[in-house]
Formats: C-alpha cells, structure tokens, sequence
C-alpha cells in the first residue's frame, strides 16, 4: 500500500475554516431569475375580444 499524503498547511483554509466556526456556514446559494426570460413567459399585449371569440368558435 501507498503511504497517505501528506497534508500541506495552507493559510487561506485555515483562515475559513476559522470563520465558520465563528460566523457559521454561508447560505447556500440562491438563483436569481433572468427577467429576460420571465418577460418571454408572457405576452406583450392581452388578448382582444375578437380574439377570444375567434378562439372559442374554433375550439366547438
């Protein structure tokens, strides 16, 4: 069997480890959503009556 590796000090880990300690785990992280796509969602105008009607009498 190989030997385990050593481990090498680093400061920076140290450093965080130390903090979330004190502070506590950051939050996970949360998405933002794009307003490009929520704008796609829906449409630019709201149907007309005509429209609706057109609609209804194609559907019976």
């Amino acid at each position: 069997m190989k030997k385990a590796k050593k481990r090498v000090f680093s400061i920076v880990k140290a450093v965080k480890e130390n903090a979330r300690d004190r502070v506590g785990t950051p939050p996970p992280e949360r998405v933002i959503p794009d307003p490009k796509q929520k704008l796609a969602a829906k449409p630019k105008h709201q149907e007309t009556l005509a429209d609706l009607l057109e609609k209804q009498d194609g559907d019976v």
